[in-house]
């Protein structure tokens, strides 16, 4: 079968309707579909809309709630989501994965320091403002530093802890160790230095300085010393009064001084019988006069010197004299008692002063005494508290301790010296603080935070 020519004017005109409308279609579906969003806000000109808002901009607000409250109540309920959120750890698990991911980046950035930290624009008024701050914590600590209630409370602070380092025994401070150790130290502090090099020269200098000081000096004896030491010394001397008169009592009656005596007096006689007429000789016997003169000496003699020298007389008398010549000898200046002496003596004395002094500083005997004197005293003095020890050298010892250490550090605390050390060191930690980077905040906390 043979189809019929296709009409090309039919053709065209099919094929024209349907190009067109396609065209219709896809304009009008454009057209209503940027109608539904476009535009954003209503075209006005002159006050008068002339293109209104889109439909669903114009009604967003409630097209929102339409499919909130669609999917909320036909997709996912609200036990739904509770559930998903609360039951499962799911909110949890984000809570902590959020929270520890902006925590682990805040701790392991590295910071700057703080004034880099701050704004360009903050950083001028922020300086300004902490310069402000720390010329007035300035004058507030000078201020604070000489004010009474500092002094009070230095003084309180003061008298509390004295009081309580002196209420402790020095047994509870100095323990046996400590003075055996302080001991030790004596000992090797003494031998050093009488042992060290120039000891002996020191001493040969001092002790010649000294002699020439008192070859020239114009006081006396009596000045150099106290009233009470010439007193202590007269009494020492009168004390060997005893074994004085004994002593001469024994060289007076001893049998040589007693022959001395008797052949003194027999010469007086002899020369006196010599002078004698012939006549008187024949009635006087020279004989027995030298018999009278033995038995005194012998007998008479004796007695008699001993009765005066022990009688109370001779002890005023001799006591009388031995303090007018102490007083005499006090009363001359040392320049005169020293000055009489040569001068190859006063130079050998010297050396033997030297000598004397050298051989008992570095002799056994000080070292020995040394040491057990500072035993004896630390061992006399390590029951008894502090307050104890320093009362038995001074009663006001502990008052005059407390005043000092008040003064002392009042004092010290009103210096404008203080004050400004003070200020300078919490000035430079503040530009420390400003000016040093921060780093990482993790290596700032602790492991275990």
């Amino acid at each position: 079968m043979q189809l019929p020519p296709i009409d090309l004017r039919l053709a065209l005109e099919l094929l024209g309707l349907i190009i067109f409308a396609t065209v219709h279609g896809y304009g009008a579906a454009w057209l209503a579909v940027r109608m539904l969003f476009r535009p954003h806000r209503p075209v006005q000109l002159f006050g008068v809309t002339v293109w209104p808002q889109g439909m669903i901009p114009r009604h967003r607000e409630r097209l929102a709630q339409t499919i909130g409250n669609a999917v909320g109540n036909e997709l996912v309920s609200q036990e739904t989501v509770v559930d998903a959120l609360f039951e499962t750890n799911f909110f949890r698990r984000k809570v902590d994965d959020l929270v520890g991911s902006y925590t682990r980046t805040l701790l392991d950035t590295p910071h700057s320091s703080f004034i880099e930290a701050l704004p360009a624009g903050v950083r001028a008024p922020v300086l300004d403002a902490i310069s402000a701050f720390q010329l007035r914590l300035a004058d507030y600590i000078a201020g604070i530093l000489r004010s009474e209630e500092t002094a009070a409370a230095v003084n309180n602070f003061i008298d509390r802890r004295v009081d309580e380092i002196l209420a402790q025994r020095l047994s509870e401070v100095l323990n046996e160790e400590a003075a055996g150790e302080i001991l030790g130290f004596v000992e090797s502090r003494f031998r050093n230095i009488v042992n060290e090099r120039g000891f002996e020269q020191r001493i040969r200098d001092f002790v010649g300085a000294r002699v020439d000081e008192l070859a020239h000096s114009q006081a006396t004896l009596a000045e150099l010393f106290t009233s009470e030491t010439v007193a202590l010394l007269k009494e020492r001397i009168d004390s060997q009064l005893g074994p004085i008169v004994q002593h001469l009592s024994e060289i007076a009656t001893n049998p040589k001084t007693r022959t001395q005596i008797g052949a003194l007096i027999k010469r007086e006689v002899d020369d006196y019988y010599a002078q004698l007429s012939f006549f008187k000789k024949i009635f006087v016997s020279r004989d027995r006069i030298h018999g009278e003169v033995d038995e005194m000496v012998n007998k008479t003699l004796p007695r008699r010197v001993e009765e005066f020298l022990r009688g109370a007389a001779f002890a005023q008398e001799a006591e009388a004299f031995l303090d007018s010549m102490i007083d005499t000898v006090l009363a001359k200046p040392l320049n005169e008692l020293v000055g009489k002496i040569e001068p190859d003596k006063l130079e050998m004395l010297k050396e033997q002063v030297a000598t004397r002094l050298l051989a008992i500083a570095q002799g056994t005997e000080l070292a020995t005494t040394i040491s057990s004197y500072t035993t004896d005293a630390l061992t006399r003095v390590r029951p008894h508290t502090l307050r104890a020890i320093l009362e038995h050298a001074n009663p006001d010892s502990a008052e005059r301790l407390k005043s000092f250490l008040s003064k002392a550090l009042l004092s010290v605390l009103a210096r404008e010296e203080t004050s400004n050390t003070i200020n300078n060191i919490l000035s430079s930690q503040i530009e420390r603080l400003l000016i040093t980077p921060i780093g990482r905040l993790s290596d700032h906390i602790p492991a275990q935070t």
